[in-house]
Protein backbone atom coordinates (compact mmCIF):
# COMPACT_ATOMS: atom_id res chain seq x y z
CA UNK A 1 0.00 0.00 0.00
CA UNK A 2 2.84 2.30 1.17
CA UNK A 3 1.50 5.67 0.16
CA UNK A 4 -0.98 5.22 -2.59
CA UNK A 5 -4.29 3.91 -2.43
CA UNK A 6 -4.91 0.51 -4.83
CA UNK A 7 -8.52 1.20 -4.83
CA UNK A 8 -8.68 4.63 -6.48
CA UNK A 9 -5.09 5.29 -7.48
CA UNK A 10 -5.01 8.14 -5.94
CA UNK A 11 -2.05 9.42 -3.46
CA UNK A 12 -2.83 9.48 0.36
CA UNK A 13 -2.79 12.81 1.25
CA UNK A 14 0.74 14.09 1.03
CA UNK A 15 1.19 10.76 2.92
CA UNK A 16 -0.06 10.81 6.09
CA UNK A 17 -2.05 7.64 7.78
CA UNK A 18 -4.99 7.10 6.59
CA UNK A 19 -7.34 7.97 3.66
CA UNK A 20 -8.30 11.57 4.35
CA UNK A 21 -5.24 12.49 6.69
CA UNK A 22 -5.10 16.45 7.47
CA UNK A 23 -1.43 15.99 9.62
CA UNK A 24 1.82 16.09 8.25
CA UNK A 25 3.06 13.05 9.87
CA UNK A 26 3.93 10.40 7.37
CA UNK A 27 3.97 6.60 8.29
CA UNK A 28 7.39 4.99 9.51
CA UNK A 29 8.08 1.26 9.27
CA UNK A 30 10.62 0.30 12.30
CA UNK A 31 11.98 -2.85 13.01
CA UNK A 32 10.78 -5.16 15.77
CA UNK A 33 13.54 -5.05 18.11
CA UNK A 34 13.85 -7.66 20.94
CA UNK A 35 16.52 -7.46 24.13
CA UNK A 36 17.76 -10.51 24.16
CA UNK A 37 20.69 -12.76 25.73
CA UNK A 38 22.90 -14.25 23.07
CA UNK A 39 26.07 -15.74 22.63
CA UNK A 40 28.97 -14.02 21.12
CA UNK A 41 32.83 -15.47 21.58
CA UNK A 42 31.64 -17.56 24.58
CA UNK A 43 30.18 -14.45 26.17
CA UNK A 44 26.52 -13.82 27.13
CA UNK A 45 25.61 -10.87 26.32
CA UNK A 46 22.10 -8.62 25.84
CA UNK A 47 21.59 -7.37 22.33
CA UNK A 48 18.79 -5.78 20.67
CA UNK A 49 17.81 -7.71 17.78
CA UNK A 50 14.98 -7.64 15.13
CA UNK A 51 12.75 -10.43 15.48
CA UNK A 52 13.27 -11.21 11.94
CA UNK A 53 16.43 -12.43 13.08
CA UNK A 54 15.65 -14.70 15.74
CA UNK A 55 12.62 -16.42 13.46
CA UNK A 56 15.29 -17.11 10.42
CA UNK A 57 18.56 -18.35 12.81
CA UNK A 58 20.93 -15.72 12.46
CA UNK A 59 21.02 -14.92 15.92
CA UNK A 60 20.66 -17.95 18.77
CA UNK A 61 19.79 -17.36 22.03
CA UNK A 62 22.35 -18.04 24.76
CA UNK A 63 20.95 -21.01 27.56
CA UNK A 64 18.84 -20.91 30.83
CA UNK A 65 21.31 -20.85 33.47
CA UNK A 66 20.51 -24.35 35.52
CA UNK A 67 20.30 -23.21 39.21
CA UNK A 68 19.97 -26.73 40.57
CA UNK A 69 22.72 -27.92 39.59
CA UNK A 70 25.26 -24.92 41.32
CA UNK A 71 23.44 -25.37 44.36
CA UNK A 72 24.53 -29.18 44.10
CA UNK A 73 28.08 -28.23 43.93
CA UNK A 74 28.16 -25.70 46.75
CA UNK A 75 26.42 -27.98 48.84
CA UNK A 76 29.08 -31.03 48.23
Amino acid sequence: MGKRIARRGIAKRSGGIGLKTTGITTRRFIPNLQTVRILENGQVKRVRVSAKFLKTGRVVKAPKRNWKKVEAAIQS
